[in-house]
């Protein structure tokens, strides 16, 4: 059988992006394998792949050199959307200090208890995305991000159409979606929800804090620091980081806990290892077999990035490859996972390994604001699904799109 690199070179250039993305879903780890050894740097008309772990990390880093550009049209002005900006710095370190990293052991605490109520409430029987990896992150939203008195499932929907926008319908999505107009006009019809459901939620909160009954969630403390008049940060602000609060937490939270569950289920000899893990008394010892499970099974193969002026990738090597200003290029961190020059022995599924040389959430100037909630959140879930007796699941139905809309789990 031809190489993949041998059926991309006898494939006409308007089809390749196609192909390789099949590729990239389908069977990636031996379509990476080859490319970081023959071509590790993959151009198309449309995009350019780096799969090396020095390449993607090059990209990751440099934000100055590749940027975010593309978030722009997705996020507006949400601090997200820009590199090195005063907004960015200003309001990243905002939010980095209202999710006060000292809850990070409550917050497990809290995910456990959630996950183990909703499964024994199951009965032996659910859909784990509506009823498990969505719904506890929602439950945190809810119960500890203080977005109260709204739906579980209309937080879920503003979540997933801005999830769904910003990081599946770019424009070399286009082969994926068959009218990629729609998911705008249903991320800016939920988004009119969501500002008049937030602005309803501050006012609240305000009226809370005047009356010296002010809680402790996010919200709240977002509202302190604007009304010190400290800093620059007004009400506006509050509500556009407030957005980004929920935004962030359910949707990808969910992807990472169904991709690590559904990896371990069909790998019996690290399940057995795992299940003994989660059943132990130390609710960490599952947490390298999730991450090792999500180096397999990212949510996120990639990470998008607007290259701001001509360059070169694959620097002083045989694949020095010219990347010119205005690329949109893909730094393929599931690749990057598996590199040999990076992490020893890759393809072995090791729980001790470091996660140092691990992309799971990001690198560099956008590396995940939730990244300590996430490490916590992600796993503890996997950890009370582990636990349950002679569990048996159907297959993840994505309905066609990017990440898992149903899950069918039985158990005894």
């Amino acid at each position: 059988m031809a190489s993949y690199l041998q059926r991309f070179d006898a494939t006409a250039a308007a089809e390749r992006w196609p192909l390789v993305r099949s590729w990239m879903f389908g069977e990636p780890l031996p379509f990476y394998d080859e490319l970081r050894k023959q071509r590790p740097i993959l151009v198309m008309p449309e995009l350019t792949l780096a799969t090396r772990f020095d390449d993607c990390t090059e990209i990751l880093r440099q934000h100055d050199l590749f940027s975010v550009q593309l978030y722009e049209a997705k996020q507006g002005d949400y601090w997200m959307a820009q590199d090195d900006t005063a907004i960015h710095w200003r309001e990243k370190s905002i939010m980095r200090a209202i999710l006060d990293r000292e809850d990070i052991p409550a917050i497990r605490t809290y995910v456990g208890e959630k996950a183990a109520e909703l499964l024994a409430a199951a009965g032996g029987s659910m859909d784990a995305v509506a009823g498990l990896t969505r719904a506890v992150p929602l439950g945190l939203v809810q119960d500890w991000f203080g977005f109260t008195h709204i739906s579980a499932e209309k937080l879920c929907k503003w979540s997933y159409w801005n999830q769904i926008d910003a990081f599946w319908n770019q424009p070399f999505d286009s082969i994926a979606w068959p009218d990629q107009n729609q998911i705008v006009i249903e991320r800016k019809a939920v988004n009119i929800e969501m500002v008049a459901y937030l602005v309803g939620l501050v006012a609240l909160r305000e009226g809370e804090i005047k009356l010296g009954l002010g809680r402790h969630d996010p919200v709240s403390r977002l509202l302190r620091l604007s009304s010190s008049g400290g800093l620059k940060f007004d009400l506006p602000r509050v509500l556009l980081n407030s957005g980004g609060l929920l935004i962030g937490a359910v949707e990808t939270t969910s992807h990472a806990a169904v991709n690590a569950l559904d990896f371990l289920l069909h790998r019996p000899d690290d399940l057995a290892k795992a299940r003994a893990a989660a059943l132990s008394d130390d609710p960490a010892a599952i947490d390298g077999f999730v991450f090792e499970a999500l180096r397999f099974r990212p949510a996120f193969p990639y990470f998008f990035r607007t290259c701001e002026q001509d360059t070169v990738l694959g620097r002083r090597s045989s694949c020095e490859t010219p990347i010119a200003k205005g690329t949109t290029v893909l730094a393929v961190t599931h690749s990057a996972m598996f590199d040999p020059k990076a992490l020893s022995n890759p393809d072995d599924v090791d729980p001790g390994r470091p996660q140092g040389n691990q992309f799971h959430f990001g690198l560099g100037l956008h590396e995940c604001l939730g990244r300590a909630i996430g490490r916590v959140m992600i796993p503890e879930i996997v950890r009370q699904a582990l636990r349950l007796n002679g569990l048996d699941v159907g297959p993840v139905d994505r309905k066609g799109g990017p990440v898992p809309e149903s899950w069918q789990w039985h158990w005894n």
